[in-house]
């Protein structure tokens, strides 16, 4: 059984600002982490491995600073990292992220099982994980709290609805999308450090994947980002005088005259 995480490198979202003036997300001078949904799809894959054997793989595409969450998937306990780096690959959208990703995938070794978080904390559109079935021709599920089985052949999966959940039963190979709920992420401990220390992280280029060069980054992205921009937050206090009662009747009338 052979598991491939695929994992991003995004800043920080308890210090994302934006640019007022250009309406992207200020990187410099924030903290780079994995994504945190990726997080719970690295444990899953790992949980799969102990229970039934085989190797899992880390897969991200950035730049060359993204090797470190590779180095922090490797301290969690998974046995290589592979990061596809290139300028060519800058400016992606969710399709060219997809196609290059699939590109890498099949150069990979018969990979079994896809393993994505739901979504991305720097785009949050959970495009890829299907985006990324659709390249490579297999089934997906997004929404993935639990697993319920795993053969050489199928996987059985709860998938999280606004009602309840789902039973999907999908063949291998496939990919899947987590939430958070399916999970809890392990710490590493000193020896996965030490490990993920001396660990080479193989670099992938465009022509390493024989990739076409009009499907990648900015020239291979129909989609753009028009605006980003933050709410300004307007804030404002009023007293209510009197009695419960009174300030409860106060408030309401204040309500309905919105």
């Amino acid at each position: 059984m052979h598991i491939t995480v695929c994992i991003k490198q995004v800043p920080d979202p308890s210090q994302a600002r934006i640019d007022r003036e250009t309406g992207l997300v200020i990187r410099e001078g924030v903290d780079k982490i994995t994504n945190p949904y990726d997080v719970y799809a690295l444990e899953e894959a790992l949980r799969l491995k102990e229970a039934h054997g085989g190797q899992v793989t880390a897969l991200s595409m950035g730049p060359a600073a993204a090797q470190a969450i590779l180095k922090d998937a490797i301290a969690m306990g998974v046995d290589a990292g592979v990061l596809l780096s290139d300028r060519q690959f800058a400016g992606a959208d969710t399709l060219a992220t997809s196609y290059t990703l699939a590109l890498a995938i099949n150069k990979l070794h018969q990979v079994d099982l896809i393993i994505c978080g739901k979504q991305a904390a720097d785009g949050d559109t959970a495009q890829v994980g299907p985006g990324l079935a659709a390249n490579l021709d297999i089934p997906h599920v997004t929404q993935v709290r639990k697993i319920r089985e795993l053969s050489d052949g199928e996987i059985v999966v709860e998938r999280l609805t606004e009602v309840g959940y789902e039973v999907v039963a999908v063949g291998l190979p496939a990919v899947i999308t987590v939430v958070k709920e399916i999970n809890e992420p392990r710490i590493p401990g000193l020896r996965g450090m030490m490990r993920a220390k001396k660990a080479e992280i193989p670099v992938w280029n465009a022509e390493d994947l024989g990739a076409d060069p009009a499907r990648l980054g900015l020239k291979g992205s129909p989609t753009r980002v028009w605006r980003t921009f933050e709410p300004a937050r307007h804030g404002r206090t009023e007293m209510f005088p009197g009695t419960p009662d009174e300030q409860a009747t106060l408030l309401w009338e204040k309500l309905r005259a919105l």
